[in-house]
This record gives structure tokens, sequence and C-alpha cells, in this order.
């Protein structure tokens, strides 16, 4: 006989669909495909919010081991769910049921945020908040805190006015679990009972009747198996029965034991807590010992130490190493760190007051040592300077360092100890050693001062002779590529070389000193080298001009105010309060030696610093580097003021009253300056300076030449700036000066412009009657004059042409260009050796002049048969013959 579900009569047709509930929607849509089983839920929203279809759904994983998850679910249009957020329950902190005293929808949960939630019933509400009370006692141990909750609700009680509602509540469960879904077993069942009863199927009736008898069958069978079982479980009692004996005389045993072993439980407690307080007492006392040995071995002075400390002798450099033992050892003892409380021993107290008395004694003693030391240098006698010196010798300072560097360490320890009291001792070693570097320093620039005169004596008083500061006047002429004239450039370049060497050994003999003096200072006073050496590493820097790289104006002050920050330059600066201002004075002097020197000057000021920014030795000369930089910006102002001084001297220069032309005196002056720059400025580096200079002097040049225009001269204005402007045409050409080619074609320019002024002036003289005569008939024709009626005026009538013509046969026009040609040899200077230019102008202009009258004749005097008595043939043999006889 086959078994069957069992299923109450009328309730059959109903079991047939399946329910669609949210339970069971989400059970099996949402939780089963992910092995997970659904424990409760709760309809929700955001407190406050508009209500959404959101669920809150509590899960237990189906496997090991048990993981419990609060998931929420949201409901799409489609009513399908979806999973928005998902918490580990064991990360839960906080149930906040809002009140405890009457109902409300609001609850919140706190993970590391709190969540604000309105609950779709209370009933909702309470089941899920008794359902996470019960999984934490029993899974997460009471982890979870529940504020606001009736406890009644937590135990899942009820109060009297809820009784009625419970259980109409309870029944509509019972009835809602028994159309719970079938399982596919169920089914299959299922249908096999209708296909074997499928002849009595249609009769419901029939069914049903076959359903209760078959049932009824089923009972029968149970019943009886209840009664046969009854015997087995007599047996199960009689057995607990004894079991429940048996443990009973198990506990009085353990009772028992228990009170043997009390007692004993109490002695191992005692003699475990007495050995403790052993261990902590053997501990202490290690420690203790440890303490104490530390405090011996390192606050402990070597007598031997603390004898060379209270004596403070530093007079051999035997003792000198022994009180820099002494002083290690002390400063070792004063830097061990100790905690306060150990000052306060009385020992240690007593100790730490001797390391102090040790170390004011010593420090006072070393002060006073090197003190006298620094006096004594300071007072040192320089030997006076030789007048039959032929050698320039820089003084030195190796053995004054080599006595002091031994005490480097002491002062080290002075600086780290005592910073107050090492602050003082620069000051007194600049204050001492100034005087000395004063009194070497002026011995030194007084020797050169000897030698660059003594070797200049000879040439001076020949220069000022030649070029030197006299007038305009009574100053010899310089002619252009004469040999006369060569000697004294050469006079000149031998100054200048002078004085570059003369500046150089000055430059070589300070470099060494100030190097020497600025390492030893940084290695006795202890000073930082590191924005030294950083600041001389850098390059120049790069501007747009290459003349301001070359010649600073505002970067070596920018540059000298940081140097003069570093304490070494400071101290180099008080040491070397003497150097600035006799180095000025000595380059004042170059002045007597030649007026241009200032050119010498710059240049080799600039090389230098360039060199020494190059090398290594840079690194150890930022003092002098800064001097040097002051220097430089004072040569430069005075290579301005000397060009300044040179283009006024040339615009005001007066020409002599008696000139007959010639070159002019500030055109050869101007030849002066260039020369000597020239050979100055051979080698340098940089020349965007000169190259200015001389754009400024030719300017001042050409417009003192333009300006003789106005000028009353006994002689031609044109021909003398002719003349000049043609010189200087030659002179620029062949100095072959790059930033000058713009002026030396304006200067050949102006030349050319000049000479055919110069020849239009001269045309006239042999013809001056003929050419005024046909000056006025060209007056005529521009004046609106026909040129067939120009000869019926009386004053240009045939007659009066015939008359003009008459007054210049051959003969006297042969005889006015002759005279011409005297006057204008007399006129040109021959170093120039113009007159073959002007003559061949002279000739060309001449002829043009009569073809111009030749023509006027032939269109105002047509037919009148009227012609000069000489032809252009003849006019060619006249200058043929006066060339050919004057050269």
């Amino acid at each position: 006989m086959h078994q069957f579900p069992l299923f109450h009569e009328d309730k059959i047709p109903r079991i047939l669909f399946t329910m669609t509930s949210p339970w069971l929607l989400l059970e099996k849509d949402v939780f089963t495909p992910l092995n997970e089983r659904l424990l409760e839920i709760v309809h929700i929203w955001k407190t406050g919010k508009k209500r959404k279809g959101s669920v809150l759904c509590v899960v237990v994983a189906n496997y090991r081991p048990i993981q419990l998850f609060l998931v929420k679910v949201k409901a799409d249009r489609g009513e399908q769910y979806k999973i928005t957020n998902r918490w580990l329950l064991k990360y839960l902190k906080l149930v906040d049921g809002k009140t405890v005293n009457q109902e409300t929808l609001d609850f919140e949960l706190q993970f590391d945020k709190v969540y604000k939630w309105t609950a779709g019933s209370c009933d909702e509400k309470n089941a899920f908040i008794r359902c996470l009370w019960k999984l934490n006692h029993r899974y997460l141990s009471g982890i979870i805190s529940f504020v606001n909750v009736p406890s009644c609700t937590m135990e899942g009680k009820q109060g009297p006015q809820e009784n009625a509602k419970a259980s109409a509540e309870a029944e509509n469960q019972e009835e809602h679990c028994v159309y719970q879904e079938m399982t596919p077993k169920e089914t299959a069942d299922m249908l096999k009972l209708m296909e074997e009863y499928e002849p009595i199927v249609n009769n419901a009736a029939a069914f049903a009747e076959q359903l209760s008898s078959d049932l009824q069958v089923l009972d029968e069978t149970n019943l009886q198996a209840i009664i046969s079982s009854e015997r087995q479980v007599m047996l199960l009692m009689n057995s607990i029965d004894e079991a429940l004996v048996e443990v009973a005389k198990v506990e009085e045993t353990l009772q028992i034991h228990d009170k043997l072993l009390g007692s004993l439980k109490q002695q191992m407690d005692h003699i475990q807590q007495e050995n403790f307080l052993l261990h902590r007492i053997e501990s202490n006392q290690e420690k203790l010992m440890g303490e104490i040995l530390f405090l011996t071995s390192n606050l402990d002075l070597n007598e031997e130490h603390c004898q060379v400390l209270r004596q403070g002798d530093l007079s051999s450099p035997r003792k000198v190493k022994a009180c820099i033992e002494a002083v290690e050892a002390l400063s070792s003892c004063m830097n061990v760190q100790i905690q306060p409380g150990y000052r306060k021993l009385q020992a240690v107290a007593e100790q730490l007051i001797m390391f102090e008395t040790l170390k004011q004694n010593f420090e006072n003693s070393f002060i006073s040592h090197i003190t006298s030391i620094f006096e004594q240098q300071g007072n040192t006698q320089v030997p006076p300077v030789m007048q039959q010196t032929n050698k320039l010798i820089s003084p030195t300072h190796e053995s004054y360092h080599d006595e002091l560097l031994p005490y480097v360490p002491l002062m080290t320890w002075l600086k780290n100890t005592n910073p107050m009291l090492f602050s003082d001792l620069p000051k007194v070693y600049a204050r001492s050693l100034c005087r000395l570097y004063e009194r070497e320093i002026k011995n030194f620039f007084e020797m050169a001062r000897m030698l660059l005169l003594g070797r200049a004596k000879d040439s001076l008083q020949e220069c000022l002779d030649k070029t030197g500061f006299m007038a305009y006047g009574n100053r010899r002429q310089s002619q252009f590529g004469l040999p006369e004239n060569r000697n004294e450039e050469d006079d000149d370049l031998d100054k200048g070389n002078l004085v570059k060497h003369m500046l150089q050994q000055v430059l070589r003999g300070l470099q060494p000193l100030c190097t020497s003096e600025q390492r030893f200072i940084e290695k006795f006073f202890v000073l930082s080298q590191d924005a030294i050496r950083q600041e001389v590493l850098e390059p120049p820097a790069t501007s747009e001009r290459e003349e301001d790289a070359a010649f600073p104006e505002e970067s070596p002050c920018a540059k000298i105010k940081s140097q003069l920050e570093e304490p070494s330059a400071q101290l180099l600066t008080e040491i070397f309060n003497s150097l600035e201002p006799e180095l000025r004075s000595f380059i004042d002097t170059f002045n007597k030696v030649h007026e241009f020197s200032c050119l010498q000057v710059l240049v080799t000021l600039n090389d230098y610093m360039l060199e020494i920014q190059g090398s290594s030795s840079a690194l150890s000369s930022s003092f002098l580097n800064t001097v040097l930089s002051n220097m430089l910006l004072l040569a430069k102002n005075n290579f301005n003021k000397c060009i300044y001084a040179l283009c006024k001297e040339i615009e005001e220069a007066k020409l002599p009253s008696k000139m007959k032309g010639g070159i002019l005196p500030f055109v050869s002056r101007f030849e002066e300056y260039v020369n000597f720059s020239e050979e100055a400025f051979k080698w340098a580096q940089q020349t965007g300076e000169l190259e200015k200079a001389h754009m400024r002097l030719v300017d001042t040049v050409f417009n003192s030449i333009n300006n003789l225009s106005s000028v009353n001269l006994k002689v031609n204005t044109d021909m003398v700036i002719m003349e000049n402007f043609h010189h200087m045409h030659r002179f620029l050409l062949q100095k072959k000066i790059c930033c000058l080619e713009s002026k030396q074609r304006e200067a050949k320019e102006m030349y050319s412009k000049h000479l055919v002024l110069y020849v239009t002036q001269c045309l006239g003289q042999p013809l001056e009657k003929l050419k005024h005569f046909f000056e006025g008939v060209k007056t005529r024709v521009a004046q609106g004059v026909k040129e067939e009626e120009v000869s019926f005026h009386l004053a240009y009538s045939k007659q009066e042409l015939r008359k003009v013509i008459e007054k210049y046969p051959g003969k006297e026009v042969k005889r006015a260009l002759e005279t011409l040609y005297k006057k204008i040899v007399k006129s040109l200077s021959p170093e120039e050796n113009l007159l073959p230019v002007v003559w061949q102008a002279m000739e060309q202009k001449f002829i043009c002049q009569y073809q111009e009258f030749e023509d006027l004749i032939q269109r105002c005097y047509a037919g009148s048969g009227i012609t000069m008595d000489f032809t252009v043939e003849d006019l060619l043999s006249y200058f043929n013959s006066i060339t050919q006889f004057k050269m």
C-alpha cells in the first residue's frame, strides 16, 4: 500500500498554486542561489524620507563556520529584488529601539556609521529586534548592545492587551503554514497519486472518500506502532534513573576531593607570591648595580686629567697635547645623559660641580693664553722698505698660523661648551692682527709704487713732453702713418704693459695672503665653508648683453652683500680693513704713468677675476674676490670717467687761429686712444664695454668734424672736413674694428660728400664771369623765358656773350687752371695724398661745366655762330700738361 502526503480535505484545491509572499520570493530569488537561509525580514525606509520598497533581512550561511549577515534588499519596478548593502552581523555595535514605554516604528542600527530607519509595522520591528537579540546571545557572545528596547520584546512576551491580537495572528500563521509551497518530492507523489486514481479523479466526492479511507488505515497503523513501543520507553526510563544515581555518586566524590585540594591551593598561591617578590628584589638589585656602575664609570675623571685642567699649562706642544686629551675626557664625562633624579644624589652633584669648576678654570687659562698669542703677533714689527729692492715681495703669515693651529681642538671644544666666550675670540684676533696687516700691506704697496714709478721714470717725462697733459695749441700734430710718431706709440704701449705687469704682480701677491688667512680662520675658528664655496663655484649670471656679463654693475653688489653676511667674510673685512683703500690708492697711481692706464687696469682686473673664478683656488678666496669686485667697479667708473672726459675734450676742442688745414688735433687724440685700447684689449676675454666706448667716441669725433662748417677758418671748411673724414675712413679701415664698420661707411660717405662740395666751390674760379653769365641765362629760362628769346634781353644778348667769351681765350684758361692747381696743392695736407683725387674730380667737373655751357649756347643762341675759344680736347691737354709738369 502506498503512503501519500497528508492534506486536509477541504484545503486540497488551494495547495496547487505557489504563494508569492515577499518572504518566499526573497528566499527563492535572492538567498537560495547564494546558499543562504532567511531568518527574519522587516520592511524599512529612511527615517524622515519618502517611503520606498526596501527590505532589511537577517540571513545565515549554509556552510561552516556559521556566518550571520544583515542584508538590505531593494525591489525594482518588475518585482525583482536586488541586494544594495551587506554587513557582517558581528560588526553591529548598537541596536536602538528609540522608546521603551510606547510603540514607535523608528529604530537605529550602528555599524561604523549610524543608520536610521522606519519599519513597516511594530510587529515586524519587534520580531526583527528579537531575532537579533537571540542571535547575539547564541553566536556573538552578547557583543551587540540593545538600548530603548522593552524586555518583553527581546524575550518574546506580550502584554495582556495584546493577547487577543496575538492569538488571532497565531491562527493566521498556522493557517498560512498549511499553504506552503510543495517540495519537488511532494509534487511527484501528488502526480503519481492522481495517475493511479485517474478513473475516479473526475469524481471529487469519490476521490475524497477514497483518501479518507486511506487516512483511517494509516492512523490505525500509527496507533499500533505507538502501543508496541511503550515497553521500550519504560526500559529507557529505567536506564535514565540508574544514570542519575551514578552521576550523584560522582558529584559527591568530586566535592570531597575539592575540599582536600582547597588548603593545598592556598599554600601554592602563597609560595607563588613569595617567589614573585624574590624575583622582583633580585631584578631591582641588578638594575641598581647597573646604574651604579654606569655612574661610576662615566662620571669618573682621571686624577691626572684633573691636575692638567687645574694647572692649564699650554707652554709646550707636549702640554698642549695633554690638555687636549684632558678636555676630551672632561667633555665625555659632562656629556653623559643621566636621569634628572640622579642629580639630587650628593655624590653625583659633587662630581658635576667639580667638572664645572675644572671647565671654568681651564677656559680662563686657555682664553688668557690664546689672547696673549694674538697680542704678541699683532705687535710684531715689520721691516722697512728697501730703496734698492727690485722685486715685489708679498708678506706671509705661515709661521703665525703654524703657531696657532695646534690649538684647533681646544677652540672646537670651547665653541661647543661655551659659545659666548668663544664668540669674543675672533674679535680679539681681528683687532690684534689688523694692526700687523695694516703695516705689512702699507709696506707692500709702497714697494709696488717704488717699482712702478722707478721703471716708468725715464719714459714718463718724455711722455709728458710729447703727448702729456699740454694744451692742444702746443701739442704736436699726430700724423697717421708717419715714422716719427711710431716711437711715441711704442712708448705708450710700453707704459701700458708696465701697468698690466705691475697690477698682475700685486694681485698675485695678495691672493696667497688672503687665501691662506681665510683658510686659517675657517679652520681655527671652526667656521662653515659651505655657503662660501657654493657662492664662489656658481658661474657669473648670464645677461642679455655681453658687456653686462663682463663688467657687471648690480650683480657684484648683491654678491658682495651675500658674502659679507658670512662669518669668515666679516672677520676678513675687519682684518684687512686697510687692503681696499691701499688698492684704490695704488690704482690711482697708474694715472701718473699714463692717462689711459684705466683701460689696462679694467682689462687686467676683469681677466684676473675670471681666472680665479675658473680655478680651484677660488674655493678659498671669496674675500679677495669681493675686494676685487669693488675694484672692478672702481675701474669701470674710472674708465667711464676717462671716456667722458675725452668726449668732452673733443667736443670743446678749440682749433688754432692760424690753422691751415690738415688732420685735426682731436682726430689724432682719438687715434692715440684707439691704438692704446687695441693693445690693452688685445687678449681680453670680454670687449663689450670697449665697443660701447668706441661708438661713443666716434660719434663725438664725427659731430666735432661736422661742426667745423659753422667755424670761421682761413682755409676752405669743406676741404678740412673732407681730409679728416678721409683720414678717419683710412684709420678705421686699417684697424678693422667690427663694431665700427657702419661708422667706416659713414666716414666714406661724408668724405665723398665734402669732396664734391669742395670741387664745386673751386670750379668757378677759372671761368668766373662766364659762369655768372650762364647762371643768369639758366635763371631766365627757369623763370619762363623761352630759350630762343633769351638773346633779346640786353644783359644776355649775343654781343654780351661775345664780350665774355673774348675774356677767356685758351691761354687764359690754362693759366687760371695752373693757379687753381697751386692753390689746391697749398691747401691740402701732403700726408693724406688727396691731390690726385681732387684734381681728377676737378677735371671731370670742369669738362661737365664746359659741356653745359656749349649746350646752353646751342639752345639759346642757335645760328649765331658763337663758340668758345677752346674745346674739350684743349681742356684735356691743359689738365694733362699741368699734372705732368707738377709731378
